[in-house]
């Protein structure tokens, strides 16, 4: 009967070494589940107003009491003289809405465009008021979605273009035109990319659902600042560390920019955190930008608009020191071939 092959030291280091890196993917894999879950079960359940801006006016003893009812973490509330200055506010997007109080009612003034579910609350809210005064509330839509799409459905789902429209074609590009050489052919893609995908999705959320209303050219060109800064900093990524990079790049956009984006319901629905974050992300600021540019005629479009060009100039960066460090390697090794002794 032939002896069984004791395990040499090598064969079980190498098993022990196999054994700890599993442990290891199996508890980033996890970790990675557990985050996924955070970023987008928390914010849907701590949903609701979080310090949302609105507006009062009317009698003083009467607006006194709209501001302890609206008292509290959900509203932050400011007093206009009149309803002519708090409608001038919620289309300069001072506020998301607001309420007028007089002896016959309440009215309620809303921007759906802005914010639907802060619009919601606070119609709730002015019927709540209304009805313990036993009057009825009076809603006005002051920027409501387009007729064509009045529940801003087209709107909302503009998240995933944006964010596939720039992970998609960094992918894509870094196959096709792979390693230092074909650097500059990815980053001139990625422009024309974004140029392109950009103008075809606002034409087709524009002209096609009637979901935007704005400018067109000002619209488009805004989408396509959006899908360059996530295609940019994606390829930076890449070209900088791998296909790791792109990777984690993607899954943070994905499972942390897109749920806190706040596309369907105005940031300020979100806990303060959270909202801040998603604004600093791509697919939030992009979002904003394409909300300010649809329905507000670019009113509010600055802060994000710098943001995304931040993320533009940070991919660039990236890609800069990509190409820096390519060409050093290039030459490197060009000069040792030169240099490497020929055979006799």
């Amino acid at each position: 009967m032939s002896e069984q092959p004791t395990p040499t030291a090598e064969t079980q280091a190498a098993g022990s070494g196999a054994a700890r890196k599993l442990v290891a993917v199996l508890l980033g894999l996890t970790a990675a589940v557990i985050l996924m879950l955070c970023a987008f079960a928390l914010p849907s359940i701590n949903s609701g107003p979080h310090n949302m801006p609105v507006g009062v006016t009317g009698a003083e003893q009467t607006t006194q009491a709209l501001r302890q009812n609206l008292d509290g973490d959900q509203w932050d509330v400011i007093a206009y003289d009149d309803a002519d200055a708090l409608a001038s506010a919620i289309k300069d997007r001072d506020v998301i809405g607001g309420l007028a109080a007089s002896a016959t009612g309440i009215e309620v003034y809303t921007a759906t465009a802005a914010s639907p579910m802060g619009s919601s609350a606070l119609t709730g809210l002015g019927n709540t008021l209304a009805a313990q005064q036993q009057s009825k509330a009076t809603v006005h839509d002051l920027v409501p979605y387009p007729e064509d799409d009045p529940r801003g459905a087209g709107f909302s789902a503009a998240g995933f273009p944006m964010i596939f429209g720039g992970m998609i074609p960094a992918v894509l590009l870094a196959r096709l035109f792979p390693g230092h050489t074909g650097l500059r052919t990815r980053l001139t893609g990625a422009v024309l990319f974004s140029l392109l995908a950009g103008a075809a999705v606002t034409a087709f959320l524009q002209y096609g659902t009637g979901s935007l209303a704005g400018d067109y050219w000002f619209t488009a060109l805004g989408l396509s600042l959006g899908m360059a800064a996530l295609s940019m900093t994606f390829i930076g990524l890449e070209a900088l560390v791998g296909f790791a990079g792109l990777g984690l790049g993607a899954a943070v956009m994905m499972f942390l920019g897109n749920p806190l984006s706040g596309l369907a319901t105005g940031p300020h629905w979100l806990p303060d955190g959270w909202s801040t974050l998603g604004q600093i992300l791509p697919p939030g600021a992009a979002g904003s930008l394409l909300r300010a540019n649809a329905y507000f005629d670019g009113i509010g479009a600055m802060s994000p608009a710098l943001t995304l060009a931040a993320w533009v100039t940070l991919g660039l960066i990236l890609i800069l020191i990509a190409d820096r460090r390519g060409a050093k390697t290039t030459l490197t090794a060009t000069t040792t071939t030169e240099t490497a002794p020929t055979p006799a």
